[in-house]
């Protein structure tokens, strides 16, 4: 969007504060308002040709050449207008210096052009502080104000030829136009809307600038209760200012191409209020200083007078003619439904028609429509059944040619719902008021409450009904049912004969079935199908009907519904791929998991008799989960080393499946591989420790490895953050010193601690998977405890194998983990 400026005058020399010069302080010298129109020329690009139409290239053509004519006309005509508007402000400063100093029409211009030039301003600018100075208005106080605090003559231009674009303006659109290139464009402003508040609480645009034409028709009224703007403006009754209209979420006029910030004012003049200026920023909002937020109050002001002394741009039949206001305040206060109608007449001057021209908060329509859908319309557009003989049309028509007012206790009201007629019985009341004719009905029973429940239950059902008069061949289709077809409310309905030519080729023989049952068996059929639409897209329909028979059972006419239900259909397709991809996952899953038990039980068997390892007597229980899907990762070893000694491990890869099994026999095979060098275990964890991290797939374990001498019956342990092994001695259970470790496969490299204690003979040592201890409702301590317990009470039985099952039996554990025993006995 191009700049626009204000002209400079007969003198344009620079202003005052661009070069740090101060204005001299003037004498006031009264005189009158101005009453001149001032409009301002668009600046044009420095290379652009006169001849050449802005951002459009030149045409060497005629119709380019005849295009290029009238866009240098019009700039011309700019031009001359804002050159005739500056003459006008400068005549009346003329004037001013003519009352108070006596002197002619030629001298007091010298004069004013003498001390512009001393005061190095522009004629035009001095004119305006001229005025201002003989003018005692809000529009002079917010200018002093301004100089005051900035020493910026501008601003009394800009507020002084605002209001002398709208003393000379037509009408408000006229006048929006001119405060916005007069005020608010220097502001960085790029639309101004000028809002008229009616009675009812709505919003008429009375004139607008900035916007599209189809914008500006678009918003030409807001029903009440639309959170706009300036709706705020009027209910805080002050300003309503937004960084970003965008961010704010509010609907409004340009919101689209002007979404940054948004100011709001009211627009009225002694306590009352008659509408609201709205501004509208590309970027975000100015900041608001004192002296910017009376200019935009001395603008509010000027917009309320136009309000009150001109007639809207675009009120249309959306306006509120202000000589109806006393009577719509009045059917405000009602409590029945209530519209006011004015005649609508023809070139010969009869009423054709009748402009629903308001309806109080209590109307409701029967029909079930909103009142946005009937205000604003006519009545046979609104209600076509009221040209019926005796109708709504003829008693309105009676009422204002008469002056009789009618009622009824019981006149029939009839609507078309979605082509279907729609009758209900109301108490009526009409009367003239004026050129307008107030309607109150109250009917009788809920039809408007059923017929809108009946069209939301239509919308969200995505049903259409139709009926079909097989005699006279007239199809009355609702318009959900032209939405199903993909078809305008203006096509012709498709007869149910025809429909087979409409649906997929493979359903047609399931159509055909459905027809013959309706048609032939006349009996109420259904059936379901594929509609192939004319634009492409295919739908899946449900249709029901039955048959209407006349008084000798024949068929005459045919009704029902279609439903779209290809949602549904679609949903059972997903369903069932979904069960066939969920029945072959579980099929693979069980296979793993059988795989992985198999593999588990081929390795280390749910239970092993004693083995003699030298002077120890080693016993092992392997509990698996309950459910097989669990398999899970615990693994333990007993073995004599080439050295001499006894390997002793027990532990638990994270995780369950064939993954974690896998990852078992690995860790298992590989520190068997390692225990052969004859390292000690914490030696042995951190080799395994790197084996994890790096050769494995993001597997963690936890584990104890132990090495015993049989010649000196000393135990060396190292642990991987596992539990710490019990030893029962002289039938007392105690857990052995813990010593640090980290789990394996967490880190690249770790250190592990060892500890070492020397066995006697008759000491029982355990080692075991949390597996067995692990309980939802109780702490790890309180577990141990329980474990270190049971395990002293079974040091009375004889055998191994026993202590080991009684340790399995009474065990409090209830997780669905799998657990791994050891128990060593020294001879």
């Amino acid at each position: 969007m191009r700049d626009r400026r204000p002209p400079r005058g007969a003198d344009d020399r620079p202003h005052p504060a661009a070069e740090g010069g101060e204005t001299p302080d003037r004498a006031p010298v009264p005189t009158a308002r101005p009453v001149v129109a001032q409009r301002t020329p668009g600046d044009r690009p420095p290379d652009q040709s006169p001849d050449q139409p802005p951002d459009r290239p030149a045409d060497s053509g005629v119709v380019g050449r005849l295009t290029a004519t009238v866009e240098r006309l019009r700039r011309e005509l700019t031009v001359a207008r804002a050159e005739a508007d500056g003459r006008a402000l400068v005549e009346l400063a003329k004037g001013i210096l003519v009352e108070r100093l006596g002197y002619g029409p030629a001298d007091a211009l010298r004069q004013l052009e003498d001390l512009a030039s001393q005061s190095n301003v522009s004629v035009l600018e001095l004119a305006a502080d001229l005025v201002n100075q003989a003018s005692h208005d809000r529009i002079a106080d917010v200018a002093r104000d301004f100089l005051a605090s900035t020493g910026e003559p501008s601003v009394a231009v800009r507020l002084r030829s605002a209001e002398t674009g709208m003393l000379g303006a037509d009408d408000v659109q006229a006048v929006a136009q001119s405060v916005l290139e007069h005020a608010l464009r220097p502001l960085g402003a790029q639309a101004v809307a000028i809002w008229a508040a009616n009675s009812d609480q709505s919003l008429t645009l009375a004139g607008s600038a900035g916007f599209a034409d189809e914008e500006a028709i678009r918003w030409r009224h807001v029903p009440p209760g639309v959170p706009v703007p300036a709706r705020r403006a009027l209910t805080e009754r002050g300003p309503a200012a937004y960084e970003s209209l965008a961010a704010a979420g509010l609907p409004s006029i340009g919101q689209r191409e002007f979404g940054g910030g948004r100011l709001a004012v009211p627009a009225g003049a002694g306590g009352r209020i008659t509408g609201v200026l709205e501004v509208c920023w590309s970027g975000g909002l100015p900041p608001q200083s004192q002296s910017l937020q009376r200019q935009f109050e001395a603008l509010a002001e000027l917009c309320a007078t136009a309000l009150e002394s001109r007639p809207a741009a675009c009120g249309g039949e959306d306006g509120v003619d202000p000589q109806t206001a006393d009577l719509l305040e009045l059917v405000h206060g009602l409590h029945d439904p209530c519209l006011v109608m004015r005649p609508d007449v023809d070139a010969a001057g009869r009423a054709a028609d009748y402009l629903i021209t308001h309806g109080n908060p209590h109307f409701e329509d029967f029909a079930g429509r909103p009142r946005s859908a009937v205000v604003g319309a006519r009545l046979l557009e609104a209600y076509p059944l009221a040209a019926e003989p005796g109708g709504l049309f003829e008693k309105i028509e009676h009422v204002l040619a008469t002056g009789e007012s009618f009622r009824s206790p019981g006149m029939s009201l009839s609507a078309l719902v979605d082509g279907v007629p729609l009758t209900t019985r109301a108490r009526v009341s009409i009367s003239r008021h004026g050129t307008s004719a107030v309607v109150i009905w109250r009917t009788e029973d809920g039809t408007a409450r059923v017929a809108s429940l009946l069209q939301h239950a239509q919308r969200l059902g995505r049903i259409g009904g139709f009926e079909e008069n097989l005699h006279t061949g007239e199809i009355v289709w609702n318009e959900t049912l032209f939405d199903l077809h993909g078809l305008p409310s203006h096509a012709d309905p498709i007869p149910l004969e025809h429909l087979p030519a409409h649906a997929h080729p493979d359903d047609g023989h399931t159509i055909g079935r459905f027809l013959r049952t309706l048609l032939h068996h006349q009996r109420p059929a259904s059936t379901a199908f594929r509609l192939q639409r004319a634009d492409g897209i295919a739908r899946h329909i449900r249709v029901v009907a039955e048959p209407v028979l006349d008084a000798d059972a024949r068929i005459i006419a045919v009704r029902g519904a279609y439903q779209d239900v290809s949602a549904q259909h679609w949903t059972e397709v997903a369903l069932a791929a979904t069960r066939d991809q969920l029945a072959h996952t579980e099929q693979q899953a069980a296979e793993r998991n059988r795989l992985a038990l198999q593999l588990q039980h081929a390795i280390m068997p749910p239970s092993r008799g004693p083995l003699d390892l030298h002077d120890l007597n080693v016993a092992v229980r392997y509990r698996p989960a309950e459910k097989d899907h669990l398999v899970g990762g615990d693994w333990y070893d007993a073995l004599a080393l080439p050295t001499g000694q006894v390997l002793l491990c027990v532990g638990d890869v994270a995780g369950h499946g064939i993954e974690a099994a896998t990852g078992m026999v690995a860790l298992r095979n590989a520190l068997r591989g390692l225990a052969a060098t004859g390292a000690g275990p914490g030696q042995l964890l951190g080799w395994l420790n790197t084996v994890t991290h790096h050769l494995t797939d993001n597997v963690t374990a936890t584990t104890i490895c132990a090495l015993y001498d049989p010649r000196t019956r000393a135990l060396r342990w190292a642990r991987a953050g596992h539990l710490p092994p019990i030893l029962v001695r002289d039938g007392l259970a105690t857990e052995l010193p813990t010593v640090a470790g980290i789990l394996l496969g967490a880190i690249d490299q770790a250190d592990y601690e060892e500890g070492e204690i020397r066995l006697k003979p008759g000491d029982t040592l355990m080692m075991y998977t949390d597996g067995l201890i692990e309980r939802r409702d109780r702490s790890l301590e309180q577990s141990l405890q329980d474990l270190l317990t049971t395990a002293g009470d079974a040091d009375g039985l004889t055998e191994l194998d026993r202590r080991l099952d009684h340790l399995l039996r009474y065990s409090s554990s209830d997780t669905d983990d799998d657990t791994c025993l050891i128990g060593v006995t020294v001879r």
